[in-house]
C-alpha cells in the first residue's frame, strides 16, 4: 500500500471542514494601477541597442515606456496610420 494512500482526504488537525473550503488555493496578485488597461509589447534586441535606448531615455529625462511610446508613434506616422499616444 502507498504510505501516501487517502492524504488528500485527511484535514490538517484542529481544522474544520467549512474553513479548509474556503480558502483559495491560488493567489492572486493584485494589478497596479498604472497597468490597468494596458497591454505589454516585447521583444528581444541587441544588448547595444538596449542600452542606447535606455542612455537616450535617461539624458532626455523620460522612462524608456515614455521613449518607446514616442518611437512607436512615429513608425505609426510613418506607415501612414494615426500615432495612439499613451
Amino acid at each position: 500500500m502507498n504510505r501516501f494512500a487517502n492524504l488528500a482526504d485527511r484535514q490538517p488537525e484542529g481544522a474544520a471542514a467549512d474553513e479548509t473550503a474556503s480558502v483559495s488555493p491560488v493567489t492572486q496578485i493584485p494589478t497596479a494601477p498604472s497597468r490597468v488597461g494596458r497591454k505589454a509589447i516585447s521583444g528581444y534586441f541587441a544588448p547595444e541597442l538596449s542600452l542606447a535606448l535606455h542612455t537616450c531615455a535617461r539624458r532626455h529625462g523620460l522612462s524608456l515606456q515614455d521613449l518607446m511610446a514616442e518611437a512607436f508613434d512615429d513608425v505609426l506616422r510613418k506607415y501612414g496610420e494615426s500615432p495612439i499616444g499613451r
